[in-house]
């Protein structure tokens, strides 16, 4: 290979070493890495996995992994994190291997990150900053590149540097003469907080937006499924099968930042908006998830969450409460959870049997081949909470507008053509029972066995379930879970 130096612009002429470009050097020769894991307080056992999850961090962002090393301590080194010896020992390992940089499996403060670049003689990053570049490389829309950006600055502005008296800026003039003024530091600090807050008043803006579509989408009735698990579980995958939406699917971690909303129709016929959201990992950064925690609102605003886990993991539990960890920071903790196993076409009898241990009743599919997809959207449909109103009423054969509304917003529970229209049994949202009121019939009484207090139908129509429920059908008890799911009607 030609030495760079000898490399020549579009004009002919020669370009200097300090032209070329981070991204054209990355493809000369990839930056080589050694990773060092700290088992504090832990197993070995976690410790590596945790340290094979960085080597797949540092490999998605462009790097090449040449050595690791672990050690295990009874609490970090205040001033390097991991002990004396072990730090000439990874300075021997960079001069051997020629590496680059030093990757530390965590977060590691200013202080600690200086002293670690002196004594091995190489750049040192955490994990953090690790998780941020790569966040950085896959951001795509605007209010992602923000939310990364912000998270970036958050994290550096601590970590700023100086090299001594040169960076001093002096004060001059009459009444300024004090010796050393303000330090480039503080400048670039100063700099750094202004545009943090330009960002913050930026994403503020951006969830306003955000904001109006989902009350779009609030008022026409629709619920909302969240998709959230760890990162690389198949959540795009999840979401291209069942709508078709084209996100990108990469076995990378954090292949996919920006969330995806699609419309989906289950089984009998109800819609339901089904979002895609960033995926977690084990150890995220705090700032990441202050800086993300507008888009995360998705998942805390949903009717249900459909928690995917990657099934062929070998430690899925540590996965899933990682995931619980990070809903709860952004105030999801509470919403309806459906775990769901993924990758199944990944996993062998023996491991299957261990999962339906590990979690009794989730549903184990396959995003890729379509295993048990069906089987899950009845899951879905039957978790999801049900329309505030119930009614009857009998729809003209013209009006198939309002029909096809019934099926995508509410519950159709009996449906009948009479010569007068189509009666329909339905469970409704507000907007939609407002809809329905001019060919409502008047309630039935409710059973005895239910109460014997009724509520009075609204506006000579609805019941609200709030107060009472549906009436039984004839010579049959039936409850809502045992309700069969009508299918909607053909195209006429």
């Amino acid at each position: 290979m030609a030495d760079i130096t000898e490399r020549t612009s579009p004009t002919g002429t020669r370009r200097d070493d300090a032209e070329i470009k981070l991204v054209e050097l990355r493809k000369l020769r990839l930056e080589r890495v050694i990773l060092v894991g700290v088992a504090v307080g832990g197993s070995i056992e976690a410790t590596e996995r945790s340290l094979e999850e960085l080597r797949r961090l540092t490999e998605t962002a462009g790097a090449e992994v040449v050595d690791a090393t672990l050690q295990r301590r009874t609490r970090p080194d205040a001033g390097t994190f991991v002990g004396k010896g072990k730090v000439l020992e990874v300075a021997e390992m960079v001069k051997a291997q020629g590496a680059d940089t030093v990757i530390m499996d965590d977060e590691l403060s200013p202080g600690q990150l200086r002293r670690l670049e002196e004594l091995v003689d190489a750049k040192v990053i955490d994990r953090t900053a690790l998780i941020l570049d790569i966040f950085a490389q896959h951001a795509t829309s605007r209010e992602g590149k923000a939310q990364v950006e912000l998270a970036q600055l958050n994290y550096l502005l601590p970590r700023l540097r100086g090299w001594g008296e040169s960076l001093n800026r002096m004060g001059g003039g009459i009444g300024t003469r004090r010796g050393p003024g303000e330090t480039k530091m503080e400048v670039d600090r100063r700099r750094l907080r202004r545009r943090i807050t330009r960002l913050h008043r930026d994403l503020e803006e951006m969830a306003k937006t955000r904001d109006v579509k989902r009350r779009g989408r609030e008022q026409a009735g629709l619920p909302g499924v969240a998709l959230a698990g760890y990162t690389n579980a198949g959540k795009s995958t999840l979401l291209n099968r069942l709508s078709g939406a084209g996100v990108l699917v990469e076995d990378k971690l954090f292949s996919t930042l920006d969330p995806t909303t699609r419309r989906l129709d289950l089984p009998a016929g109800r819609s339901v908006t089904l979002t895609d959201t960033v995926g977690f990992i084990a150890k995220l950064p705090h700032d990441l998830v202050e800086a993300f925690k507008s888009t995360l609102e998705e998942v805390a605003l949903a009717d249900l969450v459909v928690h995917l886990v990657d099934a062929a993991q070998s430690d899925p539990v540590a996965q899933v409460e990682a995931v619980r960890k990070v809903l709860t920071e952004v105030g999801a903790g509470d919403v309806p959870e459906l775990l769901v196993l993924n990758k199944g076409d990944l996993v062998d009898d023996l491991s299957r049997a261990r999962l339906m241990r590990q979690f009794p009743g989730a549903p184990l599919i396959s995003a890729a081949t379509g295993e048990g997809i069906d089987e899950l959207l009845i899951e879905v449909a039957a978790r999801l909470p049900h329309p505030d109103v119930y009614l009857t009423a009998v729809l003209p054969f013209q009006r198939g507008d309002l029909l096809d509304r019934a099926y995508r917003e509410g519950e159709v529970l009996e449906v009948e053509h009479r010569p007068e229209g189509t009666r329909l049994v339905v469970r409704a949202p507000a907007a939609l029972a407002h809809a329905l009121e001019p060919f409502a019939l008047p309630t039935a009484p409710l059973a005895a066995s239910v109460s014997s207090e009724s509520a009075p139908a609204s506006g000579a129509a609805a019941a609200s379930l709030s107060d009472s429920k549906p009436p039984p059908r004839d010579a049959v008890d039936v409850t809502a879970a045992q309700i069969p799911m009508a299918r909607p009607p053909s195209s006429r």
